[in-house]
């Protein structure tokens, strides 16, 4: 069986739950200066770029500076409230880590909300690299960010495997060459994530780090 030499993973949805703590900081941003709330299918639509992009898109240029400052305030504020990271994943972090396998982090959420996050679960120390969406010059879909990765360890595709939930990620590892492991415990795009011929799909932790443990016993 396929052992890999690095492993990647997305971070909300596949790491953390952090997809209803997304949609309430892009709503409470909405609330204040569209005076509205946005539905899930119009968050998502804005997703792509790093939350200064989608908050652009939002509501324009001219009220950027100061809605910023809101969305991270909120996302900071709640996060205890409304995001955790998934039971059993911590331990499938460590387990590569003791197994030496290089552990990447690609999200394409930006790198102030990513560390609010990692710091916030004490989980950053497991990631030998950590690539957001402020630091690859195309997004996802886009597959900048596991090429990035790929050129700091001198790694090939064939020997990484990609892990996340959404389209995008799918995306991403096809474009680099990589394998990649669709994740369903979280995903807000479940069924059109089931029907993608990933290399292999997931439906929770448990099934995950079981087939983990085959690699890496």
């Amino acid at each position: 069986m396929k052992r890999y030499t690095c492993i990647i993973f997305d971070m909300d949805g596949t790491v953390t739950r952090t997809n209803r703590l997304i949609f309430d900081s892009f709503n409470h941003v909405a609330a204040k200066y569209l005076d509205r709330t946005l539905t899930p299918a119009e968050v998502i639509a804005f997703f792509g770029p790093p939350e200064e992009g989608a908050v652009r898109a939002m509501i324009g240029p001219e009220r950027l500076a100061p809605a910023m400052e809101e969305y991270y305030a909120f996302y900071r504020n709640e996060h205890a409230r409304l995001a955790e990271i998934f039971p059993g994943m911590t331990g499938v972090l460590e387990r590569l880590k003791r197994h030496g396998v290089i552990i990447g982090l690609f999200t394409g959420k930006g790198r102030r909300t990513t560390d609010i996050t990692l710091d916030a679960f004490g989980i950053g120390r497991y990631f030998d690299v950590t690539v957001t969406g402020d630091d690859v010059d195309e997004y996802k879909p886009s597959g900048d960010g596991i090429r990035k990765i790929l050129g700091r360890f001198a790694l090939r595709p064939e020997e990484t495997l990609m892990v996340g939930d959404a389209v995008a990620d799918f995306a991403a590892a096809r474009e680099s060459g990589t394998d990649i492991a669709s994740v369903l415990w979280d995903s807000y795009a479940k069924e059109e994530v089931q029907r993608l011929p990933s290399d292999h799909h997931f439906h929770s932790i448990d099934e995950f780090d079981a087939w983990l443990r085959t690699l890496y016993p």
